[in-house]
């Protein structure tokens, strides 16, 4: 059986098809809606900031050589107070945070567990460790804007603050001080310095209030 020989014009004619479905695959991949798009999508931003400390009262538990065990969790400390076991101490525990930030600038906020760092013999020692370690401090901060969201008759007012850390909050605010902030470019709060134990220079700023 002999099959038909495809002449010079079907030749360039199959090869002008090969290049144009070339081309067209080729402009798929490089629109972001084609199933043929292959650029990975942009990540979050996260980053990780000292968020709380608190004094506790706690018990000592067992001695193991130079550490001591802490009641009720019975986290593992060094035993530099040389406490013996049944002793009435504070300690300072620990918490950070993970905050991760989307394309548009939306916060999320990812929480540790409270961490056991240090132990103290009397309680006004800790407190004042605690003292340093968050500040409060009034400052302005940029603000971003403030808005208006109605629902079911009922109007509520927000500010949009952009605090020392880059980060983006929103607060509920009254009518007064949205008229009051309305044509501002900075706002006067009230803001908690949680400063690193193992790095004092790292902190991380929260509103606590307005400052006026």
């Amino acid at each position: 059986m002999k099959y038909a020989r495809k002449t010079p014009a079907a030749r360039t004619l199959g090869l002008m098809l090969l290049m144009l479905m070339i081309v067209l695959l080729s402009a798929c991949s490089g629109n972001e809606k084609s199933v043929f798009h292959t650029d990975k999508e942009v990540t979050d931003s996260v980053s990780k900031v000292p968020w709380d400390y608190r004094v506790v009262e706690s018990t000592v538990g067992d001695l193991i050589g130079s550490d001591m065990t802490v009641l009720p969790d019975e986290e593992l400390l060094p035993n530099d107070g040389n406490y013996a076991t049944g002793d009435k101490i504070w300690t300072l525990q620990f918490m950070d945070a993970e905050l991760i930030t989307d394309a548009d600038q939306r916060n999320t906020i990812r929480l540790s567990s409270w961490s056991t760092i240090k132990s103290y013999g009397d309680h006004k020692t800790a407190v004042d460790d605690l003292k340093n370690l968050k500040v409060a401090v009034t400052t302005d901060v940029d603000l971003v804007g403030v808005y208006k969201t109605k629902y079911n008759n009922k109007t509520r007012n927000f500010a949009v603050l952009e605090l020392p850390s880059g980060n983006r909050i929103k607060q509920p605010i009254d009518d007064k001080r949205y008229t009051a902030l309305e044509k501002k470019k900075t706002a006067s709060v009230v803001l908690e310095e949680v400063h690193d134990f193992a790095d004092y220079d790292s902190a991380y700023a929260k509103f606590r209030g307005w400052a006026n």
